[in-house]
């Protein structure tokens, strides 16, 4: 169905300008903070990784520095592996996912691959828990040259700095109810088009690349996770939000062509994970025990194909 629901900011059938991003920035409001929740749990990291300060968010570099943990023994026999979290600032657990594969399991891969972990790409959309930011752009649709989001940009720039391809990237999301009742409206009435109500999956799902789709490497993800929190089935229509599911929890979309965090690099092995913190049958930390599992499931994989 569409139509019924009106975004309260532009004029139906017309695209944003500059007056209605800004009135789309000044309704937003900080609701938790980065420093306090975010930066100590990578700090406390040191003892046992190499963390780094990549870049800043110019909307406040003191507020919004952006960091990156590495395995220590870093080494070019080894593949390196990429963790992308927070890309949408407001998907919690990709964030405190990212950061607790660190804290309770990566030291049992460090001797098979240089780890590389970027855990909250977005922080201003993490305080603000937002999808977007400040300029009402995408980062996770702006993995381009010249894109027109910083924090696209500054990942961009720490993965062309590394000496190395990477050979696994694990993108680590969450699909929620505010993607239908807040995010996709304003998309929509963004871009001057009529929103079109879809379905939030419930369960967990994996995003693989269409040119790329690695389907055993997806199967070890979904078979990993299942252990922690339950599987999104598909649809009446044999689909996860709109699109085919090719295997028992995956969808596949094409990354490079999208401009997503999955397609940042040309990895081997990748995925993009999307956990549904919204359900009753799950607790924050199941939650963030599925992101570790994704993370764990496609590492013993690739492992395994060494």
């Amino acid at each position: 169905m569409g139509g019924s629901y009106r975004f309260p900011i532009g004029t139906p059938g017309q695209k944003w300008d500059e007056e209605e991003r800004k009135a789309w920035y000044k309704q937003t409001t900080i609701k938790r903070e980065y420093q306090k929740e975010v930066v100590p749990k990578i700090m406390a990291l040191k003892e046992r990784y190499d963390v780094g300060q990549y870049g800043a968010l110019s909307y406040d570099v003191e507020r919004f520095p952006l960091y990156a943990i590495k395995s220590r023994n870093w080494s070019e026999n080894k593949p390196v592996v990429l963790v992308t979290g927070g890309v949408h600032g407001y998907e919690t657990s990709g964030v405190h996912g990212a950061l607790k594969f660190l804290e309770t399991e990566a030291q049992r891969y460090i001797s098979d691959f240089n780890i590389l972990v970027a855990p909250c790409i977005s922080p201003w959309g993490y305080e603000t828990i937002n999808r977007w930011n400040p300029d009402a752009i995408d980062p996770n649709r702006s993995f381009y040259a010249d894109s027109p989001a910083e924090e696209s940009v500054n990942l961009m720039k720490l993965i062309s700095g590394l000496d190395q391809d990477v050979l696994v990237h694990i993108d680590l999301h969450e699909t929620t109810d505010t993607d239908e009742t807040e995010f996709r409206p304003a998309l929509a009435a963004r871009n001057g088009e009529d929103y079109v109500e879809g379905m939030v999956p419930d369960g967990f799902y994996t995003v693989g690349d269409t040119e790329n789709p690695v389907p055993e490497f997806q199967k070890a993800v979904i078979d990993s996770v299942r252990q922690v929190t339950h599987i999104a089935p598909a649809d009446d229509q044999g689909e996860i939000i709109g699109s085919p599911v090719v295997q028992d929890g995956v969808i596949n979309y094409p990354m490079k062509k999208l401009g997503l965090c999955g397609g940042v690099t040309n990895c081997v092995y990748g995925t993009t994970t999307e956990v549904y913190p919204d359900s009753p049958k799950v607790t924050d930390d199941e939650c963030n025990d599925a992101q570790v599992a994704a993370v764990v499931g496609g590492l013993n994989y690739v492992i395994s194909q060494l």
